[in-house]
């Protein structure tokens, strides 16, 4: 099954967009499974659980980290993830640096943009994502290369388009900074239910769950 949904997602994306695999709660046999599908960057919303995978599998894959990262996981996350894509402040942002600085390394980062100004949820309100990246813009061993929108849960995923809309606005707008740290790359927005209308509003990463793995088992 993990197979087919992978072949028929695949059929459905432009080229130049890239499938991040939500692992989050998967087993490591269905991760592999993925894998072998052609699946080449890991997504994961928790350091504790991407380890235990990360021990198995190692580098086969890219690993993202797309989940809200504390304070004390970020030397730990810095160990396992290729880029961290929700930085939502500079004190994150400083403490990834400083981790980084110890393993010589430079880790890339996205800016979590939270789209719809919803208070329970994390990231940045729009107006505040150009004064963050000027900051970060000062650290040595952290590169912002895109932005990452998560969008309100609809049930109509063609109502989330203005959210979508909206953070490519703002990703353009970012990249017309022209700051010498800072290179726009990549815009990362929708999961399962929404990643087509994400792709067509500009999206190049898209975080897909459910619709590779199936619903979740209780």
């Amino acid at each position: 099954m993990i197979k087919e949904n992978i072949e028929r997602i695949a059929s459905l994306i432009p080229i130049g967009v890239q499938i991040v695999a939500a692992g989050k709660s998967r087993s490591i046999a269905e991760l592999k499974e993925a894998i072998d599908a052609g699946i080449e960057i890991l997504g994961e919303n928790y350091v504790r659980e991407a380890e235990e995978k990360f021990k198995v599998i190692g580098r086969l894959v890219q690993w993202h980290f797309i989940g809200h990262l504390q304070s004390n996981k970020v030397k730990r996350a810095v160990e396992i993830f290729d880029m961290i894509e929700t930085v939502d402040s500079f004190n994150i942002a400083q403490q990834i640096d400083r981790a980084c600085q110890l393993k010589n390394k430079i880790m890339p980062v996205l800016i979590e943009v939270n789209s719809a100004r919803e208070r329970q949820k994390f990231g940045l309100f729009p107006e505040d994502v150009e004064p963050l990246i000027r900051q970060i813009g000062q650290l040595k061993h952290i590169k912002v290369c895109g932005l990452m929108t998560m969008g309100p849960f609809m049930e109509d995923q063609e109502q989330m388009r203005i959210y979508f809309r909206q953070t490519r606005q703002l990703f353009e707008r970012m990249k017309l900074l022209y700051l010498p740290t800072v290179e726009m790359r990549y815009l990362s927005m929708g999961m399962s239910d929404s990643y087509q209308v994400a792709i067509q509003e500009g999206a190049n990463l898209v975080r897909i769950g459910t619709a590779i793995f199936g619903k979740r088992r209780t």
